[in-house]
């Protein structure tokens, strides 16, 4: 019997809503990191595995049957070196596979065919070797450079977070004005004019917080509210609060300082001490 995959157990019970973002320091999270993973994980990414048919039905040439369709995508498998190089949204493909029709089936696996190429960002100024697929490079050639390639195509097709994050960089890059190309002023200019067009997509907050992984946004949203928080002793937290509230209720001991309490002086002091001393009555000692 074949193992189980999490896509399975999705369509066998359901989907389970995802409690990422209701519970612990998730429901902290902004709503523009909310976009980046609705992009990422939530939208449906291209299909690059199979051909999908238009339509509902289909009407089959030899027997005449009407069957509907369904385009149910294949599940994926993305290693950990795929998030090392920019695969084209390529991943591998498990299944299984009759090589002889005499035989039972046998498990297999299907790997994109991986080749080691340069690739060039104008914005960032750099020339970068980066594992790649022949779908890689027909898509940096259809959208004319890799700049464009990574700017047009959403985090759930580019499915690697090397792409991801080089996204991000020349997003905060444009943000900037193109820093790297600051030497050679009229190739800045002419990256500006013909790249600025996707910043209008993403706010700089969105920017900010783009192709961050989970736990990377909750680290990031952890230490904000850290540092935001008064790091004061709580002691110095309570005495203050009963200096303010003390000053509301017109306490003229309150009224000289708002960071201490006023001390009392000596001669309220020993007037208290002298209310509440003990006086001792005056016993005559002696012998009949």
């Amino acid at each position: 019997m074949a193992s189980a995959t999490p896509q399975g157990a999705n369509l066998l019970y359901g989907l389970r809503k995802s409690k990422k973002f209701t519970q612990g320091w998730g429901a902290q999270l902004p709503v523009a990191y909310k976009k980046f993973w609705d992009e990422w994980k939530n939208q449906q990414p291209a299909a690059v595995h199979y051909v999908p048919k238009n339509g509902m039905f289909q009407r089959e040439d030899l027997t005449g049957l009407v069957t509907p369709i369904q385009n149910v995508p294949l599940p994926l498998i993305d290693p950990p070196e795929s998030h090392e190089g920019i695969w084209g949204g390529e991943a591998i493909v498990k299944g299984f596979q009759k090589r002889t029709p005499y035989k039972r089936r046998v498990p297999h696996f299907w790997v994109p065919v991986l080749k080691r190429s340069v690739v060039h960002s104008q914005v960032l100024n750099e020339y970068m070797a980066v594992t790649v697929t022949d779908r890689t490079l027909d898509q940096i050639h259809d959208n004319h450079g890799f700049d464009h390639y990574l700017l047009k195509t959403p985090a759930c097709d580019l499915r690697s977070m090397l792409a991801i994050k080089l996204k991000k960089k020349i997003l905060v890059d444009l943000l900037a004005g193109c820093p790297k190309l600051a030497a050679e002023p009229e190739k800045q200019q002419a990256a500006i004019k013909e790249f600025s067009c996707y910043l209008s997509q993403y706010t700089p907050e969105e920017i900010d917080w783009y192709g961050l992984s989970y736990v990377e946004a909750v680290l990031k949203i952890k230490n904000q509210v850290e540092s935001q928080a008064d790091k004061r002793p709580h002691k110095v937290i309570f005495r203050q609060k009963l200096i303010e509230q003390l000053k509301e209720a017109g306490i003229r001991e309150a009224q000289g300082t708002a960071d201490e309490l006023k001390t009392v002086d000596d001669s309220s002091a020993s007037s208290w001490l002298s209310k509440l001393a003990f006086k001792p009555k005056n016993c005559h000692s002696g012998r009949k």
